[in-house]
């Protein structure tokens, strides 16, 4: 029996740019689907700019409906007010998918990269070249789209391994309660 096709959307957030790539993955074969970024217009309120944010990233989910969703961890600036309002644009950027009933997964940069590319502190250039060598087909204008994909690419790589701990959780659980 052939496995079934995920469709895995991968977020890169950010409040001017925000990544989004999305690929299909059956066994460890991967697929480009499509990919693009969201920019929101930088001179708006910041209310309008999430709000934009949030509907880009619904046409994105109703135009590619995929079955899960996967959003890179954003790291602490040293600017606090830039730090939150980063923070903001994640939550909405975790908001959307979850709205439209689609499970998200959350991975940290490091493990992006030392997934995609085999080393933690991999630069932006080593990202782009890796995803043209996994996903021969994409055609990504922007950093932000390249990151996303690389953000899908983690999580089908890892999402086994997610379901395998969550199993072995609940199974522990479950012996520690019937005691």
């Amino acid at each position: 029996m052939a496995p079934h096709p995920i469709r895995i959307l991968g977020l890169d957030p950010g409040l001017r740019r925000t990544g989004w790539g999305v690929i299909e993955a059956v066994g460890t074969r991967l697929s480009f689907i499509a990919c693009g970024t969201v920019m929101p217009p930088e001179d708006g309120e910041l209310a309008m700019r999430l709000a934009h944010l949030h509907t880009e990233l619904a046409a994105v989910l109703r135009n590619f409906v995929p079955d899960e969703a996967a959003v890179e961890e954003t790291f602490v600036n040293m600017n606090p007010a830039s730090t939150l309002k980063l923070g903001q644009a994640r939550g909405v950027v975790m908001l959307t998918p979850a709205l439209a009933g689609v499970p998200v997964a959350e991975y940290a940069a490091l493990l992006v990269k030392k997934t995609v590319v085999g080393a933690g502190r991999a630069d932006k250039t080593q990202i782009r070249m890796m995803m043209k060598v996994l996903l021969p087909q994409a055609d990504f204008e922007t950093d932000d789209a390249a990151d996303a994909l690389a953000v899908a690419v983690t999580h089908a790589q890892h999402r086994g391994m997610a379901a395998m701990k969550a199993a072995m959780a609940d199974k522990l659980a479950s012996r520690v309660a019937a005691r």
